[in-house]
């Protein structure tokens, strides 16, 4: 099964923890030889910069971000190919998988739209607003006033608009999201679970989902236990109930997966890393047909990257 992830904290990893390597299992969800065990044909791979890294820093670590991205990612694999576009995954060869860059939050922008376009010539193709706070463009998910987007995060989703990159939706607040829905040519939610099945700040409620279906989107639900279930510890079976619970709604052909591997501690018993991102396959199959199935793990997401 050819899988198209579109979340992953790797890149924030290996630049956060030295010690690790792409090219080992020494602790990464996501390795080069767990991406090829399970049949990762297109990884998104977040530059992600934390609270804690100075305002005047932050885009020089996205920076480093990017070059830790080609020196361990790419450059040592010929089997590792960096995608940019919806051409770039249709001329994979068998065995290549594609890399794909993306930004999430603009703390490292600042309010400065030239650093955003610099990202688009590197090669970002997807952009999230925030993290979990407010910044310069927009609320997260968890900001106590609740905000939309500012007057630069408006010209933010239309600078995406402009190069055709992805909006991505999760981790806004809930204004943030209608504010992106009514403004970006495309919306996407990366890695993101139902709040009517887990009542939690960062998951989309029915509405939201409801507008993402409507705008042919695409959302990836996510792996993160605390946005599967109230429960101490999250399985597959817990994946399944949100993709079960978005198909209820009408929204069969915008599922997709984004696991945010190595941005959590803790992952669902069976899926310990990408290397057993097969077992969430097989239960699938169980249950959907096999061609809304590879919709699920390939086609929605490449569906919905803009030519």
């Amino acid at each position: 099964m050819k899988i198209f992830d579109g979340h992953c904290d790797v890149l924030y990893r290996l630049k956060a923890e030295r010690h690790l390597s792409f090219a080992k299992d020494n602790g990464l969800h996501i390795t080069h030889e767990k991406l090829k065990k399970s049949g990762g044909k297109v990884q998104c791979f977040a530059l992600f910069v934390s609270d804690d890294v100075p305002e005047e820093s932050r885009f020089s670590a996205v920076l480093e971000m990017i070059d830790i991205f080609h020196k361990q990612v790419i450059e040592p694999y010929d089997d590792m190919v960096f995608v940019k576009s919806k051409q770039d995954i249709d001329r994979l060869k068998e065995g290549q998988t594609g890399a794909l860059l993306t930004l999430e939050g603009c703390d490292a922008i600042g309010k400065d739209m030239i650093k955003l376009r610099t990202l688009f010539r590197l090669g970002v193709r997807s952009v999230g607003l925030t993290w979990n706070h407010a910044n310069a463009a927009a609320d997260g998910a968890t900001e106590p006033r609740a905000g939309g987007l500012t007057g630069f995060g408006f010209e933010v989703v239309k600078e995406n608009n402009l190069h055709k990159v992805w909006t991505d939706v999760s981790h806004l607040s809930e204004r943030s999201f209608w504010d992106v829905i009514e403004t970006a040519d495309y919306p996407i939610a990366s890695h993101s679970n139902a709040r009517a099945l887990c009542d939690h700040p960062r998951n989309l409620t029915d509405q939201q989902i409801k507008a993402l279906i409507d705008k042919n989107s695409v959302m990836g639900i996510t792996f993160v236990p605390d946005f599967l279930t109230d429960r101490s510890e999250a399985d597959i079976n817990d994946i399944l109930r949100h993709v079960e619970h978005v198909c209820e709604l009408g929204g069969e052909n915008i599922i997709a997966f984004g696991s945010d591997f190595d941005g959590i501690s803790e992952t669902p018993k069976e899926l310990r890393s990408f290397a057993d991102y097969h077992y969430l396959a097989e239960a699938c199959l169980k249950y959907y047909p096999e061609k809304l199935v590879r919709g699920f793990f390939f086609e929605h997401f490449y569906r919905a990257l803009p030519q």
